[in-house]
């Protein structure tokens, strides 16, 4: 190949470089070179059929649990291979769990409290968790938090207070839906919305909200109706 050819080959902001392309080009890219690109080009080839093979066996591997697979796919953050690994940790019988308190209690999503002597010394850290599940939640919380629905509105709200707390408040969550999607194979997902907090709230309870806040950062609050 030319050194032009090799050139024109370039995309983007390179266009208006191809003068200096062709000239960097000129007299340095031998056949040594272009052999080590081909050897690389192929290694990407073939690790992309493995990837398209090792996707047709999960799905082959997966056809009988097809349909909660796809109805925890709805879940914001969550992604087919993510469900496929969530329903294969957790199974379909979720009788062992009788709430999905005790399903996030089992997955290690919720605290342990610290007691001694009959003193509550406060919430320690969740456990050991099972890596599989963990890893895939984990990145559901995270691709969630990015989401404008209720799981993303959760996520930012909580992550001021640390980013690792809002991850694990957003797996605690998913879990919980999990838990309602396993349990009942007709149930659906559904986004409770971004705004979800604030439509809950009745006109009072956001006026004492915002009062508070404004008393909390030194300021005296004094309300008159508007004409």
């Amino acid at each position: 190949m030319t050194p032009k050819a090799l050139a024109q080959l370039a995309r983007g902001p390179l266009r208006r470089k191809l003068g200096r392309l062709e000239e960097a080009f000129t007299g340095y890219f031998t056949d040594h070179h272009a052999l080590l690109p081909a050897k690389m080009l192929a290694r990407v080839d073939g690790l992309d059929t493995d990837i398209i093979e090792l996707d047709a066996t999960i799905e082959e591997m997966i056809a009988p649990v097809a349909s909660a697979v796809a109805r925890l796919d709805e879940i914001p953050g969550a992604r087919p291979v993510a469900a496929a690994i969530v329903v294969s940790e957790i199974g379909l019988d979720l009788s062992r769990f009788p709430t999905a308190g005790h399903l996030a209690s089992w997955a290690k999503f919720t605290p342990q409290t610290k007691e001694s002597a009959g003193k509550n010394k406060g919430q320690g850290s969740t456990g050991h968790r099972n890596r599989y599940p963990a890893k895939v939640l984990g990145e559901a919380a995270v691709g969630a938090g990015r989401t404008n629905t209720f799981l993303g509105e959760r996520y930012q709200r909580i992550a001021r207070r640390g980013k690792k707390k809002a991850i694990v408040a957003v797996e605690c969550s998913i879990l919980v839906a999990v838990w309602h999607l396993l349990g009942d194979p007709e149930a659906h997902f559904v986004d409770l919305g971004s705004d979800f907090h604030e439509r809950r709230l009745n006109p009072e309870s956001k006026k004492r909200a915002h009062i508070h806040q404004l008393e909390a950062l030194g300021y005296t609050v004094t309300l008159a109706p508007t004409a």
